[in-house]
């Protein structure tokens, strides 16, 4: 395929890819509801709809954790934990395992093709840090098998403490404008006459490298960012613990990759972009090692015939629904908010996990 004609196919799958996002739940839940083995041999529409109150509890959920970058599971597996069973019977934790990843992994592919289309996704710096990551994240989902849950949870806990601690102390203004004049460079430089604008990319985004290793990014709306892929040692000492996390436990990598992309002065809806390719691919590796790996090391396996499906029928719709609205969000949230709610989200979930490490869940 020539340059041109490769162009001309992205962007048209860029302007149209909330047909083909959407469509993939639709396919799912008709295919469950025609074929999937359920429970009851003959299930009514009693079954179906017992659990829709998860739709808009998976959606809020979905949409926050798609607009900072972090897993899905990071909020999910707590929620069904904690608050689940004020309204429904506990769920084993093997089930809570098969909801979280079959959801997460909808949403997480949802949000990375909406943050692509805006423009704000490094997809060299995303496939660099996956590479990286991959015997870490194979190495700690081999290590679920062996190590107690509990000891996993506290020590997410204390990861996601000191993420919290960092990042109220990291600046997240490098890479924007505090002119107020609409028409300057987000980072206060270059005019827009000096801007990559790629053809095969929605309205005037585009990606430029200059020899120095200066990258100039513009999203879909016209807001530039600039920045370098230095950095790789430091991010490389934080996705090597969170791909162990994200093996161990199914989150991890995105809570801390962020604090660590952040850190090298990767701005802000940069790296959140960029973050959900690299939690996409690890949740996907991790959740193979999980279904497969049980079954060689004598460990936990997933069953199909056991999956709540009247559960996955509107927990998917709602995380696809959430990941395509967190680019819009996280577009018109100020930096200085994302990093509050982040950090106060990151001690959140810490309290939680002590709490499911202390057995009080």
């Amino acid at each position: 395929m020539s340059a041109s004609a490769h162009s001309r196919a992205q962007k048209w799958f860029l302007r149209y890819q909330h047909v083909f996002v959407f469509a993939a739940p639709v396919a799912f839940v008709a295919a469950v509801f025609f074929t999937a083995p359920t429970g009851p041999s003959d299930p009514g529409m009693d079954y179906w709809l017992e659990f829709w109150w998860l739709f808009p509890a998976f959606l809020l959920g979905a949409t926050i954790v798609n607009t900072v970058g972090i897993s899905g599971s990071a909020l999910f597996v707590p929620f069904l934990i904690f608050v689940f069973p004020l309204f429904a019977n506990p769920l084993e934790p093997e089930t809570l395992v098969k909801v979280g990843l079959i959801s997460e992994a909808f949403g997480l592919s949802s949000s990375s093709v909406a943050f692509i289309q805006y423009g704000l996704v490094d997809r060299r710096l995303a496939l660099t840090l996956v590479g990286g990551s991959i015997p870490f994240v194979v190495g700690g989902a081999l290590l679920s098998f062996i190590i107690p849950e509990p000891v996993f949870h506290a020590l997410l806990g204390l990861a996601l403490l000191a993420a919290a601690s960092l990042l109220f102390k990291t600046n997240l203004d490098h890479g924007e404008s505090s002119d107020a004049d609409a028409n300057a460079a987000t980072d206060g430089g270059a005019s827009s006459a000096d801007l990559p604008d790629d053809s095969g990319k929605l309205g005037p985004a585009g990606v430029e490298t200059a020899a120095d290793g200066t990258v100039t990014r513009v999203d879909r709306e016209g807001d530039d960012y600039t920045y370098t892929r230095g950095g790789y040692l430091r991010r490389a000492a934080n996705y090597s613990i969170g791909g162990t996390f994200q093996g161990l436990a199914g989150f991890g990598i995105g809570e801390l990759g962020l604090i660590s992309m952040l850190g090298t002065k990767v701005p802000v809806r940069v790296a959140i972009g960029t973050n959900h390719i690299v939690v996409a691919l690890t949740a996907i590796l991790a959740s193979l090692v999980h279904v497969f790996g049980g079954g060689v090391v004598g460990g936990h396996s997933l069953s199909l015939a056991s999956t709540p499906w009247n559960m996955v029928v509107f927990t998917v719709p709602a995380t696809v629904t959430g990941g395509q609205i967190a680019p819009y969000v996280s577009n018109a949230l100020s930096t200085r908010t994302i990093k509050r709610f982040v950090a106060m989200l990151f001690g959140v979930i810490a309290t939680a996990l002590f709490l499911m490490a202390l057995g009080l869940g």
